[in-house]
């Protein structure tokens, strides 16, 4: 079709409006079939945009379905809107800016590339977007820039211009040379650029005021580098790369990408090899994506090595990877290397966080705080905890959502302790070590001491800083819980090194807390260490002690209860070669419980009765806790073999205990012990079928123990009550109950969890049965 009337400098928006109107499409019809934004569009048809680009003439031209004619009267006068440079041969824009090539087996990014669309088409003229894209190094921070802005161009019809700031080089680009070269991309000619940074900035604001255009401003190392060169309205989009932060530019959108999920690291190794080599070795691609972190340049520097050797097995470079001394340098391929490009953002740190990053590395923990930062780099906790927040804004640690907490990518704390050992030597990486470690122990240890019931609570006794000491049982067992793996790690080297009275401590501190924690696996390694520190130091009272916590560790934390009864019978040999009679009962109590579990129930009981016999006569605090332990143990096994009405029995006389108290105990503890009474006298009850009076001392114990936070002890009272109040037709509630508890056992890693998961079933076989 032709048209006529067309003349002037709207003439090809003019001629686009006719010729929609003539296909008989929307603006939004036209937008979506051509590719391109309706707010683009808009733009071109109100003579906003006088020049788009030829690419995006084309795409209108198709989408309208026009004759050759047509078409070539649009492109005239798209090209007679264009800058000078442009319009030559009808060819597209030519600048020395142009954007790099696009990877053809660009992978995954999908959420982050819809964002940047959505963003583009919400865009307003007043307030032209801004995207930072910032993270790690090697996470593919330009790579995703370049696709996107690729995959934006058709919305950007008046060009896409892509310049490096060199922000990771000791000398940046230029913000004034920065300019200057835009500038010139832009269709000024040199005698039009100005000379100042200012002037310069502002041409170039009123320029991209009227223009479509699309600014990629690759590697920027500040802040300073990048506001000279944004936009202060118009259409554009400007996407500025960068591995750091950049917290100081205002009303910019942020993109921080991340590692990439497994699935996606071996889709791009994919990509890269072939198919046929990953399908045919599918674990060792998958284990591959490991090794790598699931890194971007990692993948694709493991990827780009395969391909350049067709005949390599996967298997092979897996097995090389997995020597952590040379994965770093197994990770290159020709220019591309891991370490090298952690290196960019190493040497631009300052002294400070430069040692903080190396010696962080030899953290125990897969965290760590400032304080453990502070004791490794020797410097004071707030000066660590501001050069930890340089290495988050540098990309180089990854911060805890919700703590003042860092921690590395693996490559990353690979590249930092090699770090260390080449720049601080391994005297004073070990130095650092240790220092720390006998910090945290005894830090561990006072916190630990907060639980004991022979020991006031509000002490600091024995803590490396008294002032940062937490301040009650709370604050000890958050510190606890969250430190665990750098006190442990403490104490195995305290052990290692021959600190045999400072692991025993410890291990004594901690057994109170342990009671708290019943599912830490750890619990075995502490008193196994205590055991192993208590024979070096010739005490065989200690080494009765801790064989005792170890048959406890054993049967509640381990469940191998063939250890526990092994360990127990040594226990009991060394207690009764002291005589002490104390040891003794709780190591009577301690295989009883083991023989319990290995189903040796008549024997159980035999040596429960003969610790209650033991401790009867036991007059001090720890004594009558150890009888209501007994008791407590001797009820369950009467009530397992079937004589419920003797365990009630048994159990009723230890509440008697908790009810009549023990002067020099907390209130606190006996309340524990008190609750353990309850949830046996309820689950007596229960098995004598007297539903109804075994929901009240079950709710009781839950309701203690969680005030407590005994997890390990609620949890299976709640599924008891649960049962309870299945049999008592309660279903709603029950089924609350069961399913909290089923959850929670899981999380314990309880073997208790499929009773929970069998009365869910019959629970609902219940329901279904009353058509509920």
């Amino acid at each position: 079709m032709g048209v006529d009337g067309a003349s002037g400098p709207d003439e090809f928006g003019r001629l686009l409006v006719a010729l929609r109107r003539g296909a008989g499409l929307s603006q939004e019809q036209l937008a979506h079939l051509a590719g391109i934004s309706v707010r683009a569009l808009a733009d071109m048809e109100r003579g906003r945009t006088r020049g788009p680009q030829r690419g995006t003439v084309q795409a209108l031209c198709e989408a309208l379905r026009v004759e050759p004619s047509a078409a070539g009267e649009l492109e005239r006068a798209a090209a007679a809107g264009r800058p000078r440079g442009e319009r030559t041969g009808g060819s597209p824009a030519r600048h020395p800016l142009a954007l790099p090539r696009d990877l053809h087996d660009f992978t995954a990014r999908r959420r982050s590339l819809d964002g940047l669309r959505s963003l583009v088409a919400a865009a307003a003229a007043a307030h032209p977007p801004v995207v930072v894209v910032c993270g790690q190094p090697g996470l593919g921070k330009t790579a995703f820039a370049v696709h996107a802005a690729h995959s934006l161009a058709p919305f950007f019809p008046d060009g896409q211009f892509a310049l490096d700031l060199h922000g990771m080089d000791m000398e940046p680009a230029d913000p004034c040379e920065a300019l200057a070269r835009l500038l010139r991309a832009l269709g000024v000619a040199d005698r039009g650029i100005p000379p100042g940074t200012e002037d310069r900035s502002g041409l170039l604001r009123s320029i991209l005021a009227e223009r479509r255009v699309l600014l990629l401003l690759d590697n920027a190392g500040n802040e300073a580098q990048v506001r000279p060169l944004l936009p202060a309205t118009g259409h554009s989009l400007t996407i500025v790369t960068s591995r750091n932060a950049l917290a100081g530019l205002e009303a910019v959108h942020r993109t921080e990408l991340s590692v990439l999920r497994r699935e996606e690291a071996v889709e791009l190794l994919t990509r890269i090899v072939g198919p046929e080599r990953v399908s045919a070795e599918a674990q060792a691609a998958r284990d591959l994506a490991d090794l790598c972190g699931n890194l971007p340049l990692a993948v694709r520097i493991v990827g780009q090595r395969l391909a350049a050797r067709p005949g390599e097995r996967l298997r092979k470079l897996v097995g090389l990877l997995a020597q952590e001394e040379r994965r770093l340098d197994a990770l290159q391929a020709g220019g591309l290397q891991v370490r090298a490009a952690f290196a960019l953002s190493y040497r631009r740190l300052g002294p400070s966080a430069r040692t903080v990053f190396r010696r962080a590395s030899l953290a125990a923990g897969k965290d760590f705080g400032p304080a453990t930062a502070a004791l490794l780099a020797g410097l004071s906790s707030a000066e660590a905890a501001r050069c930890a927040e340089e290495l988050t804004d540098a990309g180089l640690l990854q911060p805890h959502p919700s703590e003042e907490r860092y921690r590395f990518h693996d490559l990353l704390r690979l590249f930092a302790e090699e770090r260390a050992v080449t720049e601080d030597g391994p005297e004073t990486c070990a130095a650092a070590r240790d220092l720390t470690a006998r910090w945290m122990l005894r830090r561990a240890t006072a916190a630990a001491l907060r639980f004991d019931a022979d020991r006031h609570q509000d002490t600091h006794d024995g803590d490396p800083d008294p002032a940062t000491a937490p301040a009650d049982r709370d604050q000890a067992r958050t510190w606890l819980e969250t430190e665990r793996d750098e006190w442990l790690s403490a104490l195995k080297l305290a052990h290692a090194t021959g600190h045999h009275q400072e692991v025993v401590d410890a291990a004594e501190a901690m057994h109170w807390f342990s009671d708290l924690n019943q599912h830490w696996g750890l619990w075995a390694e502490v008193f196994t260490s205590a055991v192993e520190s208590s024979r070096a130091l010739g005490s065989r009272h200690d080494e009765a002690v801790h064989l005792n916590y170890l048959a406890w560790a054993h049967n509640n934390c381990r469940y191998d209860h063939t250890a526990a009864l092994q360990t127990a019978e040594l226990a009991l040999t060394a207690a009764r070669e002291i005589a002490d009679t104390l040891q003794t009962g709780w190591a009577l109590g301690y295989a009883a419980g083991a023989l319990q579990r290995l189903g040796r129930i008549d024997e159980a009981i035999g040596r429960l009765r003969e610790a209650a016999a033991c401790l009867e006569g036991q007059t001090s605090a720890n004594g009558r806790l150890a009888e209501l332990t007994v008791l407590n143990t001797l009820g369950n096994n009467l009530r397992d073999v079937g004589r419920a009405e003797e365990a009630l029995a048994v159990h009723r006389r230890s509440e008697a205990i908790c009810r009549t108290g023990m002067p020099g105990q907390s209130t606190d503890l006996v309340a524990a012990y008190h609750a353990v009474a309850l949830a046996e006298t309820g689950r007596d009850l229960a098995a004598l079928r007297r539903w109804a009076e075994a929901e009240e001392p079950l709710r009781r114990a839950v309701t203690n123990f969680e005030r407590a936070r005994m997890a390990a002890w609620s949890e299976p009272a709640r599924l008891d009550l649960g049962r309870v109040l299945r049999h008592l037709n309660h279903l709603d509630e029950a089924r609350d109950f069961l399913r909290a508890a089923d959850d929670a056992l899981g999380g314990l890693n309880s073997p208790r969890q499929a009773e929970a998961s069998a009365e869910l079933v019959e629970l609902d076989r219940m329901r279904t049965t009353q058509g509920r």
